[in-house]
């Protein structure tokens, strides 16, 4: 299927994986903690929009069972696979309802903190060594 055909969903699926992998990249440098508190609030969602979709995805397999001729490989029944899918797609639901807690509670976490560059920090040793010389 070429990208003309590709369903919009789909589209936004592969979006969202390269967004993500190049996220895992750009988190192997050093980031201080409000940088990494506002990365935390962007990825907390995750647990509030992945249930949604994972639900929303197997009632769709379901329809899908009734809106299209499904076939499966072998002769297995589509519709045993749309429940153990469904089944897979509930728990992944609840654990990203987990993971999207977790991040929140690591965001609070690191709420407070602040930082200076290393720059900033020289020249504020530097106004203290010379206010305690005065």
């Amino acid at each position: 299927m070429d990208d003309d055909k590709t369903p919009e969903a789909v589209q936004e699926a592969d979006t969202a994986y390269d967004a993500l992998r190049a996220l895992a990249h750009l988190t192997r440098a050093t980031h201080p903690a409000p940088d990494v508190y506002r990365i935390l609030g962007n990825l907390k969602n995750f647990g509030n929009f992945l249930p949604q979709i994972s639900n929303q995805l197997a009632q769709g397999l379901v329809k899908s069972l009734e809106e299209y001729d499904v076939t499966e490989y072998e002769g297995k029944d589509p519709a045993a696979s749309v429940a153990l899918a469904g089944e897979h797609l509930a728990r992944a639901a609840k654990l990203a309802q987990q993971m999207g807690e977790e991040l929140a509670l690591a965001q609070n976490a690191i709420a407070g903190q602040g930082y200076r560059t290393a720059e900033e920090r020289r020249q504020l040793e530097e106004l203290r060594r010379a206010s305690n010389d005065a």
